[in-house]
């Protein structure tokens, strides 16, 4: 086994939370999975979110500074894989059917029913290998739900 594939398998087997990152970018509206993020600092609040560098998605973060990152719930498995599609149309268009409304301080969409969703603001980007992060303070938690449980992505698959 290559050194590259080994390390493919060994990150493959750790367990993470699946988020739903959105922006608006003037009239548009973009957004993807990812499941790298977490939280770094309390004071200030800060998340990092990595997005692959040669993504589109990396380009309006680099012009928009403000960002919503939803964590998902294990019933938004659908909604997760939509964003993360290749290809993928306006995040308007993904989140057509589902409940969303607009973060008050980010103008991104938020879907409803997640776990929890954070209004962010870039405050650096470092390049890692092909990705780029997105070291950002939390505005504010849009919402919080208490009881909802999180979808979580192990071995290549969610787990419900």
């Amino acid at each position: 086994m290559t050194a590259a594939t080994g390390f493919v398998e060994a990150v493959a087997g750790f367990a993470t939370g699946v988020v739903v990152l959105t922006v608006r970018d003037g009239r548009d509206d973009l957004g993807t999975t990812v499941t790298s993020f977490m939280s770094v600092s309390l004071d200030p609040p800060l998340v990092v979110a990595g997005v692959t560098t040669s993504s589109y998605l990396t380009e309006v973060l680099l012009r928009q500074s403000r960002w919503a990152a939803t964590v998902l719930s294990s019933g938004q498995r659908a909604l997760a894989g939509r964003f993360a599609a290749e290809g993928r149309p306006s995040a308007r268009i993904l989140l057509a059917s589902a409940p969303h409304h607009r973060g008050a301080h980010t103008d991104a969409l938020i879907p409803d029913g997640g776990v929890s969703a954070l209004e962010c603001e870039t405050r650096q980007t470092v390049e890692a290998g092909d990705h780029t992060l997105f070291v950002a303070e939390v505005l504010a938690a849009d919402y919080v739900t208490g009881d909802a449980k999180p979808l979580v992505r192990a071995n290549r698959r969610y787990l419900t």
